[in-house]
């Protein structure tokens, strides 16, 4: 990556194990795209609810040349899960989005009109 990262833990212990794991998963998003610009992660544990006990949320945003891409997943009982989750998605958005910067998406055909007129002459 070109610029360092940013990591915010919010409403949850903030640990050396869950930085380390969210940098390394970062890391691996760099061989999919290697032109991401930044790459913001945010893990929070919002308010809890009492029916759903803990509920974790995973937000990463990458800056790419001329876009931003933003994943957001919750999951509940496990933070690493979480990160998993949200680090697939985003895998999954950078491929998406490297295919289209190196012309491989193709882009739909236009639709064909049939004219009635060419129907009804039969």
């Amino acid at each position: 990556m070109q610029l360092p990262m940013q990591i915010t833990i919010r409403d949850l212990e903030h640990s050396e194990a869950l930085e380390t794991h969210i940098r390394q998963k970062a890391q691996k998003l760099d061989e999919f795209f290697k032109h991401i610009m930044s790459c913001r992660v945010v893990v929070e544990m919002p308010h809890k609810h009492h029916n759903q006990g803990k509920q974790f949320n995973v937000r990463i945003d990458i800056s790419v040349p001329g876009n931003e891409i933003v994943v957001n997943r919750d999951h509940s009982e496990d933070v690493y899960i979480a990160l998993r989750d949200a680090f697939d998605a985003a895998k999954r958005q950078l491929e998406d989005y490297a295919r289209k910067v190196r012309g491989e998406v193709k882009s739909p055909e236009p639709r064909r009109t049939i004219r009635r007129d060419n129907l009804l002459a039969e």
